[in-house]
């Protein structure tokens, strides 16, 4: 089962010390590589953590949390903007809001409601249409973006976007479609 990352926990699980030491490693270059892109002119940074889903909420805190709040603190320090994303993350997301990230990202699994509820109204979350959705008719794209929004109710903090990222043979048309329609629904929200 590639979705449990059964190779990685092993790892996690049996060679604790390294595991450790990697991410020890790992956080200082992405907290370097963060900081050069605001350097480059972004105004928002993600920390895109796909695999963290697969872990129970002990695992979680016990191998991912202190990283992931390492790298938070030192951005917010900086009072660099940032989002925290991972996928499959429903039983995470209060260990992810008290990792950091001024923003947390949600995939598809989850709805607005139900992940502010969890992570606090304070914070802003960005999500979370269903990539495959895409290669729906494109009436049925927009109804489902529609839908989205109407839960976002005009909350201010919440990022429209895909909950994960464009699949292979997205078609184009229907990114573009979504791109308009999501512009034209919060005009006319104003």
């Amino acid at each position: 089962m590639q979705l449990i990352f059964p190779i990685r926990k092993k790892f996690m699980y049996h060679e604790s010390d390294a595991w450790n030491l990697l991410m020890e490693k790992l956080c200082d270059t992405l907290i370097a590589f963060l900081k050069a892109q605001v350097k480059a002119g972004a105004q928002v940074v993600q920390l895109f953590d796909s695999w963290v889903g697969c872990l129970s909420p002990s695992d979680y805190r016990r191998f991912v949390l202190p990283y992931s709040r390492k790298v938070f603190a030192e951005l917010e320090q900086e009072n660099i903007l940032s989002i925290h994303f991972g996928t499959a993350t429903a039983g995470l997301l209060p260990l992810m809001a008290e990792a950091g990230g001024s923003v947390i990202g949600l995939d598809w699994r989850v709805s607005l409601g139900a992940a502010w509820h969890e992570i606090g109204e304070s914070r802003g979350i960005q999500g979370n249409l269903d990539p495959v959705a895409m290669f729906a008719p494109i009436e049925t794209v927009k109804r489902k973006a529609a839908e989205i929004m109407d839960e976002a109710d005009g909350r201010p903090g919440h990022i429209f976007n895909l909950g994960h990222g464009l699949l292979p043979a997205t078609p184009e048309d229907s990114v573009k479609a979504l791109t308009d329609f999501v512009h034209e629904f919060s005009v006319s929200r104003l």
